[in-house]
């Protein structure tokens, strides 16, 4: 016995990535739907050995189905989610929409997955910011032993972050590079991309800061505890997966470098790999495509009292986005829902 899935926005990079960590990990499914926009109606994608032609979400009836899991941005959240959400279906949505509402569980199965019992509110759970996930994850053993103070985060953020648009103009304006007489403009970014950072992620807020690191705070404290403080630098490079964050930390109570090393090892979801020799560190290109959030680089910050650095690396298309949503629904199943 298992569960009625929706994956609605199935053509997107996230909505793939959903169906292909769903059959990864055995969630049990009785029966799964792909929707989309009506101009991408019949489209077909894949789910384990199967194929799934896209179904219309403009007229889906969401009764009787008991998840669906939502990568269609936050305009179409607000007009659907509620809809699916009335009908019975609990949502789980990627978008930015519902992450700051106070009666949506966000959640980050590892940090907080008692929270997933508050999705009785609204019947919606929201899936936090990819550059969130992957710290939070980090975070949470630290801060268990030693009450964190202050972090100061700065992170190198892959393309596909923005979509395969984002990704294919990386690609032309790589290749146009090659060739002189091949120009490619940026259209998805505000500046030219390949061999270039772009300190510059979401719209610009009153204060200075992107709106990017307005998630990541606010997130944060939502997430882990309101008493963090938190100062975030997002930063868009050219990578085409995989999202990288230099992170600080300023503890109340001192935490030595080794002790720290050996509670992220037994931190679930995270693998440490840190060997002080060349290549001894994680990279993006070695977190693609896999589960964890990789922890590198730990070390003491001697210019306070109780600092530590660290160097986190996770897919940002699954622990991100489509993983973290798969393990809130495993938790929603364990903790709430019966199957079939």
């Amino acid at each position: 016995m298992g569960y009625k899935v929706v994956i609605a926005g199935a053509t997107g990079n996230v909505g793939r990535e959903m169906l292909n960590i769903l059959a990864e990990r055995e969630f049990p499914v009785d029966e799964i739907v792909a929707l989309a926009s009506r101009r991408s109606l019949g489209t077909e994608v894949s789910f384990g050995d199967k194929t799934l032609k896209c179904r219309d979400l403009d007229t889906f009836d969401f009764t009787g189905w008991d998840i669906a899991f939502f990568a269609i941005g936050s305009d179409a959240t607000k007009k659907y989610a509620p809809i699916a959400a009335s009908q019975g279906c609990v949502v789980i949505d990627n978008s930015s929409l519902y992450r700051y509402d106070p009666d949506v569980p966000l959640v980050v199965p590892e940090v907080n997955a008692a929270a997933v019992d508050g999705y009785t509110k609204k019947n919606i759970i929201a899936n936090p910011n990819c550059s969130t996930a992957q710290m939070v994850v980090a975070l949470k053993p630290l801060h268990d032993r030693a009450r964190i103070k202050r972090v100061v985060v700065s992170t190198y953020q892959s393309v596909s972050g923005t979509g395969k648009e984002a990704i294919d103009e990386l690609w032309d304006q790589t290749k146009a590079i090659y060739n002189p007489t091949s120009e490619v403009p940026p259209s998805v970014y505000p500046k030219q991309i390949a061999f270039n950072v772009i300190p510059h992620i979401d719209v610009f807020m009153e204060d200075g800061s992107t709106k990017e690191e307005w998630k990541m705070v606010v997130e944060t404290k939502k997430i882990v505890d309101p008493a963090i403080k938190v100062t975030a630098t997002c930063v868009r490079v050219p990578v085409f997966v995989g999202h990288s964050e230099a992170i600080n930390i300023e503890f109340e109570d001192f935490l030595d470098e080794e002790e720290a090393r050996d509670i992220l090892r037994e931190a679930p979801g995270v693998l440490v790999v840190d060997k002080r020799e060349p290549g001894g560190y994680i990279t993006p290109v070695d977190c693609v495509g896999e589960y964890a959030t990789y922890i590198s680089r730990i070390r003491q910050d001697s210019t306070i009292d109780n600092g530590l650095n660290i160097w986190v690396v996770s897919d940002n298309l699954r622990k991100g986005a489509a993983l973290n949503a798969v393990q809130i629904a495993e938790v929603l199943g364990n903790r709430c829902l019966k199957k079939g």
